[in-house]
C-alpha cells in the first residue's frame, strides 16, 4: 500500500520487516514519539542521526533534503514526523506480526484489587 506522504525509499535498515525510528538528541517531538511507542509495546530500533551519517542522509532523502526528525521506517514505508497512532496504523498494514498483543482487560482495575 502506498501512502501519499510516505515515499518508499530504501533505508539503511537491515530488514524490511523492522521498524526504525530516526531521532536526534534534544528533539521534543522525537522524545514524545519514542515514549509513546515504548508505551505501546511496539518493538523498534532507534538510530541517532547525529551519530550515523548514513542515517542522516537517509532522513534527508525522505524529508525533501531536510533532517526532519522523527522519521520512521515501517517496513518499506517512510513517515516524517508521524504520530504514535499513525505509526501503529502503518505497522498494522506493513508489519502486522510486530504489533503488541492487546492488554488483558482495563489497566485501571489493577489499582482496585
Amino acid at each position: 500500500m502506498q501512502y501519499p506522504d510516505d515515499p518508499r525509499i530504501d533505508h539503511p535498515s537491515a530488514d524490511d520487516s523492522e521498524i526504525t525510528v530516526y531521532w536526534r538528541p534534544g528533539c521534543p517531538f522525537c522524545a514524545l514519539l519514542r515514549r509513546g511507542l515504548h508505551r505501546s509495546g511496539l518493538p523498534f530500533r532507534e538510530v541517532n542521526i547525529w551519530d550515523d551519517p548514513d542515517a542522516a542522509a537517509f532522513v534527508r532523502s525522505v524529508a525533501q533534503g531536510n533532517e526532519t526528525v522523527p522519521t520512521v521506517s515501517v517496513g518499506a514505508v517512510n513517515l516524517v514526523n508521524p504520530s504514535v497512532r499513525r505509526v501503529l496504523e502503518v505497522a498494522a498494514h506493513e508489519t502486522p506480526s510486530m504489533l503488541p498483543l492487546p492488554a488483558q482487560g482495563p489497566r485501571w482495575r489493577r489499582w482496585f484489587r
